[in-house]
């Protein structure tokens, strides 16, 4: 994170990395390996307490490197699937490593470090597991029977319990860029649109020194 802040500084000037930095969403993408359960996997497994300290270090940094709390995202961890995660770690000859339930409480943290340091928070293990049975919900009544809709629950949004799908990828696009989109639209786009680049020459739109 200092890297990318300082090296953002010093490419663009404070002016231009500011605009730059209209938002910042911080997912941590080792968030479900400190999930892991500490008697499972110990080498990954980092408390909770520490583990909301660290979001809450993270947004103070971005704050003293000039990105105030209302540009800034936090991103809870998705949830997993434990059933078709377990199939993975046997695979693997490990045991079940990781449970949702843990999972959520982790989740929770990074709701209340957001809230404590005044930045939104998009929710992916509530939203996810809710858009999975409010789908199940409307088939069943739809129905009229008792269903599951193996294909329309949250684990569609796992390639393998843990790590996210094509449709989860598109999940998190589309639900961060509804709390994005106020931020930036007042943005000038610094890329041509894709329709106005030349194809058989693309150089000539892209790479310009304006």
């Amino acid at each position: 994170m200092p890297r990318f802040i300082i090296a953002d500084v010093n490419a663009y000037g404070h002016h231009l990395a500011e605009r730059r930095r209209s938002s910042i969403s911080p997912m941590d993408g080792e968030q479900k390996l400190q999930i892991s359960l500490q008697d499972e996997n110990p080498q990954q497994h980092v408390p909770l307490q520490e583990y909301s300290e660290n979001l809450k270090d993270i947004s103070r940094f971005l704050t003293s490197a000039g990105v105030s709390a209302d540009k800034v995202i936090f991103i809870t961890p998705s949830p997993i699937h434990e059933p078709a995660w377990e199939k993975e770690c046997i695979l693997k000859g490990c045991p079940l490593n990781r449970h949702n339930s843990v999972v959520g409480q982790y989740a929770q943290a990074c709701v209340q470090a957001a809230g404590q340091c005044g930045s939104d928070v998009l929710d992916l293990w509530t939203l996810m597991q809710k858009d999975g049975q409010l789908t199940e919900l409307k088939l069943l009544n739809k129905l009229n029977l008792f269903l599951h809709a193996a294909l329309q629950d949250y684990t569609v949004y796992l390639s393998d319990g843990l790590h996210l799908s094509e449709k989860g990828n598109q999940f998190v696009a589309q639900h961060l860029w509804s709390l994005l989109a106020g931020r930036v639209a007042h943005l000038p786009f610094i890329l041509p649109y894709w329709g106005d680049v030349d194809a058989k020459n693309p150089e000539s739109s892209l790479l310009c020194n304006s």
